[in-house]
């Protein structure tokens, strides 16, 4: 059975870290996120890595014949700085460490558990969808730098369909069924997959609309894209 309290982020790094990290969007987020702990809410917040992720793997290319491999480790890495920012900017309300192994999420009782990046093979995208089974909740809350998920990139194509609903089939034949270290999809499809096969619902918000995320929380309408 679902437990409700349980709330599972995964957290764009983008959103985090455009170019530098973005402490006013921090401020706002953490507020939200402690007012609903208030209420009685436990959150399990993963962090990707974003433009920083995708600066070092692009350096790192530059300096070696890096295979699939060592550049998810790289990614990987700027996933745990990125998420240690979070914790840390939530003053001890977090619980001490971010953790890097969702395997054993269940056990820690702090009402703010922030995670990172794990294994080569996928993002943290996958991370949220093993913590979300670990937990048993079927809902998973994406935050991402865009604010729907299109049929084509919005920034390249101005005409790109939005999508207020939309089935894990549908969204899978969107983007492709092959992992590459660093790429920049709404949700990954090693995650995509997972989510299907065991039937979690994705909440796609824009990271910056946090009204719709609090919204959202609220039970109220919101803004952005249903995958199930």
């Amino acid at each position: 059975m679902e437990n409700e309290e349980n709330i599972v982020i995964s957290l764009g790094g983008s959103i985090l870290i455009p170019e530098n990290p973005d402490s006013d969007f921090v401020i706002s987020f953490k507020n939200i996120i402690l007012n609903w702990i208030a209420k009685g809410k436990k959150f399990f917040i993963v962090v990707g890595g974003g433009k920083v992720c995708r600066i070092y793997q692009d350096a790192l290319s530059k300096t070696i014949n890096a295979d699939k491999e060592v550049l998810d480790w790289m990614g990987i890495y700027s996933t745990h700085l990125n998420a240690n920012f979070l914790r840390l900017s939530f003053e001890g309300n977090a619980y001490k460490e971010i953790i890097t192994d969702p395997s054993f999420i269940s056990d820690i009782n702090d009402p703010i558990i922030i995670g990172a990046g794990w294994k080569p093979g996928c993002s943290t995208d996958t991370d949220a969808v093993m913590i979300a089974k670990q937990i048993n909740s079927n809902k998973i809350i994406n935050l991402s730098s865009v604010p729907f998920v299109y049929d084509s990139d919005p920034k390249v194509n101005p005409n790109a369909k939005k999508f207020e609903n939309i089935s894990w089939d549908e969204y899978i034949s969107l983007i492709g069924e092959d992992w590459i270290p660093g790429m920049n999809l709404p949700f990954d499809p090693i995650a995509s997959r997972l989510a299907k096969e065991s039937k979690i619902e994705l909440v796609f918000i824009g990271g910056k609309n946090l009204e719709s995320l609090d919204s959202y929380l609220s039970g109220s309408s919101f803004m952005g894209t249903i995958i199930k």
